[in-house]
C-alpha cells in the first residue's frame, strides 16, 4: 500500500508540474492561480523595462493588454506617453546622451530613422530576428513595411503600423456621371474634369497643398511615373518622371481644387471631401474614418475607396510603416526587450491592436475575418493589393528629412501657381543634391 501511495504521489506532483507550466504559458488558461503561475517559467521575473510610447490608440490598446504578458513573464513593463513631437525631442535629447533609460521606444522610421541609425542609437534587430524567425513567422510581415525599417540592409525597428495612399472617392457622383472607378491616372483626370461643378459647390480633387506636408502624397505620383526622389546618393527631383508625377499633382489642384489648397494639410482636405465639396481626394488610408462617420461626414453613405491609380510605371503608391518599435543600443535589458518586442508584434497582439483601429503590418492579420472587422471591405481589399505592390517610403530618405521635404515640396508649389515645373525641379534638384552630398 505505501508503495501504491508513493507511486500515486509522485504522479500527481508530475501531473501539477505539467499543469501549472500549461497555465503560464497559455497565460492561467488552464485554471492555475496567479502564485501558481508565478511558481513556473518566469525568464524575467524582477526585472523592468522603460517603454516611451506616444499618445496613440495603438498604446493604449497595448496598455490594456500588458497585463498578461507581465504576468506571464514576470518582466515590468514602465510606459512613459508623450505626444508625437515631444516624443522625438525626448528619445533625442536621452539618447544623445547614451543613456540605457528607454529600453525600447515607438519610432517613425521615415521621419527620424535615419538620423537615429547614423547617431548610433539603434540596436539592430537582424540577429535577434534570425534566432526566432520561425517563431515569429517573420514572412508574414508587409514586404513593404519591412523596407521602411531597413536602412543600410539593417533591420532597425519591427512595423507596428501601415499606411498607404488610397483615393477617395464619392460614389453617387460617380453614378451620376455614369462613371466607373479610375484605374489609371489618366483615367482619373478625365473623371475628375467631368464632375468638376465649382459652380454647385463640388470641386474636381482636393489633396494637401501645403509645401512640406503634400511631399508624402505626391510620392505615389512621382513613383505611378517610374520616378522617385533620389537613386542612391543621386537627387532625381527633375527626371522627366518625377517631373510628370509633380505637375500632374499641382495641375489637378491649380484646375480643379478648391480655393485655398495652398493652406491645407490632412485635415482641411478631409473637411472639404468629407463635407460633400470634393468628388475625389487621395491622401492616406490611416484617416479614413473622418470620411465615413456621419458625424463628420455628410457624405459618409456615399465614400468609396479605391487602390491607387496606375501611371505610366504601373500602380505604386505607398505603403509604409508608420510606427515601429525601436531597441535602446545601450540599453542592459536587451533579451528582455526583444522579448517584449516579439510580444507586441505576435500575430495575437497585432491582431487586438488592429481590432483597436490600428491597421497592422501583418498579411494574416488583414486575411482574418476577425482582424478586418470594423474596416470598411472595400478598404481593406485596397490595403491588401496596396500591401503587396506598394513602395516602403513616402518621402525622401535622408538624415534631414524636413528640409528635404520644404525643398521638393516647392516643385509643387510651383505647379499649383502655374509657374514653371520643369525649372522649378531643376532649382529644387541642385538644393537637394547639396543637402545629400552635406550628409555624406
Amino acid at each position: 500500500m505505501k508503495r501504491i501511495n508513493k507511486r500515486l504521489g509522485s504522479c500527481l506532483s508530475a501531473l501539477l508540474a505539467v499543469a501549472l507550466t500549461a497555465g503560464c504559458g497559455s497565460g492561467g488558461g488552464s485554471g492555475a492561480s496567479p502564485s501558481s503561475s508565478e511558481g513556473a517559467a518566469q525568464p524575467f521575473k524582477g526585472k523592468k523595462i522603460t517603454f516611451y510610447v506616444a499618445n496613440h490608440p495603438w498604446a493604449e490598446t497595448i496598455k490594456e493588454l500588458l497585463p498578461e504578458f507581465e504576468a506571464q513573464t514576470g518582466l515590468k513593463v514602465e510606459i512613459q506617453g508623450f505626444a508625437e513631437d515631444q516624443l522625438s525631442q525626448k528619445l533625442s535629447v536621452q539618447l544623445t546622451t547614451k543613456a540605457s533609460d528607454p529600453d525600447v521606444f515607438m519610432t517613425r522610421p521615415l521621419q527620424e530613422g535615419r538620423q537615429f541609425y547614423k547617431n548610433g542609437w539603434y540596436e539592430p534587430l537582424d540577429g535577434y530576428v534570425e534566432k526566432d524567425k520561425a517563431e515569429i513567422d517573420f514572412e508574414d510581415f508587409s514586404k513593404s513595411a519591412l523596407d521602411t525599417t531597413t536602412v543600410d540592409g539593417k533591420l532597425l525597428s519591427i512595423p507596428i503600423i501601415s499606411e498607404q495612399e488610397v483615393l477617395y472617392y464619392r460614389k453617387d457622383l460617380l453614378e451620376k456621371a455614369n462613371l466607373q472607378v479610375p484605374k489609371t491616372l489618366d483615367e482619373l483626370e478625365a473623371a475628375i474634369q467631368k464632375v468638376h461643378d465649382p459652380d454647385n459647390g463640388v470641386y474636381g480633387f482636393v489633396a494637401r497643398g501645403q509645401t512640406a506636408v503634400l511631399v508624402t502624397q505626391v510620392s505615389s505620383f512621382v513613383f505611378s511615373e517610374g520616378g522617385d526622389f533620389m537613386q542612391g546618393d543621386k537627387a532625381t527631383v527633375n527626371t522627366p518622371e518625377a517631373v510628370k508625377g509633380f505637375s500632374r499633382y499641382g495641375r489637378w489642384l491649380k484646375d480643379y481644387g478648391p480655393p485655398g489648397v495652398l493652406n491645407f494639410s490632412w485635415p482641411q482636405a478631409m473637411g472639404v471631401f468629407a463635407q460633400g465639396k470634393a468628388a475625389f481626394y487621395t491622401d492616406a488610408s490611416a484617416i479614413y474614418k473622418n470620411a465615413v462617420d456621419p458625424e463628420k461626414s455628410t457624405v459618409a453613405e456615399n465614400v468609396g475607396f479605391a487602390s491607387f491609380p496606375a501611371g505610366s510605371a504601373g500602380a505604386k503608391p505607398y505603403s509604409i510603416t508608420s510606427w515601429a518599435l525601436g531597441m535602446n543600443a545601450q540599453s542592459d535589458n536587451k533579451d528582455a526587450v526583444w522579448a517584449f518586442i516579439k510580444w507586441a508584434t505576435g500575430k495575437e497582439v497585432m491582431l487586438k491592436t488592429q481590432q483597436g483601429g490600428n491597421p497592422g503590418v501583418r498579411n494574416s492579420v488583414w486575411n482574418d475575418p476577425e482582424g478586418v472587422k470594423g474596416f470598411p471591405a472595400e478598404l481593406v481589399e485596397v490595403i491588401r493589393e496596396s500591401s503587396k505592390v506598394g513602395v516602403g517610403h513616402d518621402r525622401p530618405l535622408v538624415v534631414n528629412v524636413g528640409e528635404a521635404r520644404d525643398i521638393i515640396g516647392e516643385i509643387v508649389i510651383q505647379a499649383i501657381l502655374g509657374e514653371d515645373v520643369q525649372a522649378a525641379a531643376d532649382k529644387a534638384n541642385q538644393a537637394f543634391q547639396a543637402l545629400i552630398d552635406g550628409e555624406k
